[in-house]
């Protein structure tokens, strides 16, 4: 990975970690505030992708391998 494409992944990977942190909090807030619980709901699973997606993206850009070193030389 060059310096430029770190720099552009960490930085989505941050905007996804904000965005997890802001809709927990949201939903936290909601809950105790006695909302629908539909909305609690939909927060909290948006919560979990956000987390698969930040780690899907970490696992698939910093624990990447090249293709030619998943090959067996003969």
């Amino acid at each position: 990975m060059t310096d430029e494409s770190l720099g552009e992944v960490e930085k989505v990977l941050l905007h996804i970690s904000d965005a997890r942190r802001r809709a927990a909090q949201a939903a936290d807030r909601l809950e105790k505030s006695g909302v629908d619980l539909d909305v609690v709901r939909a927060l909290r699973d948006a919560q979990l992708e956000l987390d698969r997606l930040h780690r899907g993206l970490a696992q698939g850009t910093y624990y990447a391998r090249p293709e030619d070193t998943l090959r067996l030389a003969v």
